[in-house]
Formats: structure tokens, sequence, C-alpha cells
């Protein structure tokens, strides 16, 4: 008699990611939210989450919250930030020169040669960083580029030429860079510190729709403002939403790459999954919780020592409202606050799965005390 052939075993799909959230990956990537002037890509993020929750508001300065279950009394916060680093016109010469001053983090030594989006009234008025040719440098008059002498340049003769164009003081200047994607399975681009954090919890508020999951609590999806300049879009909604449980997610530095430290920065790399960080800010309990989740999921992880602070919202969320239980899941990411940030599919796919069987996890009432 013969043998029946076997039929193989479905296979798992995968990725969790769709076409529709990698094209509107990349649309939010693309859109400049610089810190302070976040409302335009904050609309886009809006129009993306709206399917997937039962309400939204918006607070006084831009930062965007979706609220699925916004009558239940218990509240768990998944975060992340939406501004990226910028610069500000501060100084235009007689000659029709800008020179700039940081808005955030931004790095003085990538600029010369950059393109900008100068931000006006009127619209966008296109800029160069511009720098002196190789052939008029020399060893004795070379100088390194500085927040004092990087300048601009588009394209005037004066002060009036530029100013007519719509520029003054105070403009806001983002670097001109798009979304790319380097051998398959890496995301390059400008500003994933940290809108890909914005796209990772909009993902999980898409899982949960989908997959028609009720929770026991409200679960308020919350992409706050300012963070490049002091954590202070998170230190305005945490007194707002005042939360029992908060989930934050960000970026932290891959250390594998040339003049990396790991003594430094610890021993980080892309692909190898989520950073769980230790630091007085991360609530133990909470931590445990996260990390008996990946254990369980079989999501692989990484851990970091974040010493004093975290640097994150992490900080603002747990020292707000008398005290919230807070986390800090990030992405492992290379060439921070450059236009070649980069970070593995694989790690924005499992953050988002940590996230989801975490927040899935979550009893409302559940225990948070240091002492039990």
């Amino acid at each position: 008699m013969a043998k029946k052939k076997k039929t193989p075993a479905a296979k798992a799909p995968r990725t969790i990611l769709t076409k529709d959230s990698l094209n509107f990956m990349e649309r939010y990537l693309n859109n400049p939210s610089p810190t302070g002037f976040e409302s335009a890509g904050q609309k886009l993020w809006l129009e993306y989450i709206k399917p997937y929750v039962d309400d939204h508001f918006v607070d006084a300065y831009g930062t965007t919250v979706g609220v699925i279950n916004p009558t239940a009394k218990y509240k768990v916060v998944i975060e992340a930030h939406a501004d990226e680093i910028s610069w500000f016109v501060h100084y235009i010469t007689k000659e029709g020169f800008i020179y700039v001053r940081r808005n955030g983090g931004s790095d003085h030594m990538i600029a010369p040669s950059m393109r900008v989006n100068i931000h006006t009234d009127k619209g966008i008025v296109k800029a160069v960083f511009g720098w002196p040719a190789i052939h008029v440098r020399n060893g004795k008059t070379e100088v390194t580029p500085t927040t004092d002498n990087i300048f601009l340049d588009c394209g005037c003769n004066s002060k009036e030429e530029v100013e007519k164009l719509g520029v003054h003081v105070g403009c806001v200047v983002t670097f001109v860079d798009e979304f790319m994607v380097l051998n398959g399975h890496n995301f390059t681009g400008r500003a994933l510190d940290n809108r890909m954090g914005g796209f990772m919890i909009a993902e999980v508020a898409r899982l949960i729709k989908e997959k028609k999951e009720k929770l026991p609590f409200g679960l308020y999806i919350t992409n706050s403002v300012q963070e490049e300049v002091g954590l202070r879009g998170a230190e305005m909604i945490v007194e707002r939403i005042r939360p029992d449980l908060a989930i934050i997610t960000d970026v932290t530095h891959d250390t594998q790459t040339p003049m990396m430290s790991k003594v430094q920065s610890g021993d980080i790399a892309c692909g190898k999954g989520p950073v769980l960080s230790y630091a007085p800010a991360v609530h133990n309990n909470l931590l445990r919780h996260i990390v008996r989740t990946a254990e369980a999921e079989k999501i692989p992880f990484q851990r970091l020592a974040a010493s004093r602070a975290t640097g994150t919202d992490t900080d603002a969320f747990a020292y707000g409202a008398s005290g919230v239980p807070s986390a800090l899941i990030s992405l492992p990411l290379r060439y921070m606050h450059t236009t070649v940030e980069t970070v593995h599919r694989d790690d924005v796919e499992n953050v988002i799965r940590l996230i989801h069987a975490s927040v899935k996890g979550i009893k409302p009432g559940q225990d948070m005390r240091y002492f039990k």
C-alpha cells in the first residue's frame, strides 16, 4: 500500500509588518518633525492609528494619544517620542549667510555639505551647509566643524534677499535625507530616533485591534513631543494621564561598529533583539514581568545598565504623577543623531512583539509595590 504524502505544516508568517504598515513607516520617517514643530508628523501618526483606537486627544503642546478603553479606571501607557533634532536660524549676515543654533542634540560634525530645508511661513526654503573646498585648506589652516563656524547658504547675496524668502531668526532647519533599506533588512534614514518608536507603538495598537483582543484596562498609546530638549512632552502628559503603569520605547546605541566602546556603552548589537535597561527609574517588578514575557514568548533580548538615568522619557514617567512604575524597551540603532540612523527589521518586529505581549499580560491592580 502506497504511503500517503505528508502535508507540510503551514509555516508561521515571517513578519507581522504589513504592506500598509511599511508604507506608513516610510512616509512617517520621511516627514519632518523637529522639536517644537511636530504638528505635521503628529497628524500623520494620528490618522494612521485612528482605526485602531476608541478615542484620542492632543495636548496643548502636541503630544498625541490614542486610547483603547478610555472609560477604564486602570491606565497603562505605551510611549515613544515624536520629535527629531534640528537647527534654528540664529544669525543672518549682511552677505546672506545663515548661522544656526542647535534644537536638541544636533551634530555639528556631520553638517558641512549637507542639504537642508528651512521651514518658513512661506513654505520650504532650500539651503546647504557650505564648507571651504579641500584645495584651499592645509595643515596649518585646517579647522574642524563647530557650532560657531558652520553656516547655511540659500543662494542669496544679502540679508534682505534671505528675508524676502521668508527666512528669519527662529526658523527651524532640518536635514534633507530619505528612508532607504540596506541589504534587505536594515532600515536607514534620519529621525529613526524616535519616530521608529512611534511606528512601533502604533503597530501594537493595530495588532490588538486586528486580533480583536479585549483589554481589562485603558491603554494609552502616547506619542510625546519635545523629548530631545529634556523629556518635556512626557513631563506634561504623565500629569494629565496619571497612569498606573508605563512601558516606554526609544533607541539605544549599537556598539559593534568602529570607534564604539563596549566598555563605555555595553555590548549591544543590531539584530539580536530588544534591549531591556536596568536603572533606578526602571521599576524592578515591571521589568521582571517583561523579562518573563520575553522568555515565555521566545523573543530574544539584550540587557543594558543605564546607571543614574536612562536619558529617555522613562525618567519623566517614573518620577512624574507621584511615581509611575515604568520600564524601557529599547531598539538598537547605529549612527544616532545622524541622517543615516540604522536599525534591523527583526529588532523592530521583536520590539513590537514584546510590547504587545507584555501589555496583554498586565493585570489591573497587580501589586507593584517595592516590598510585597
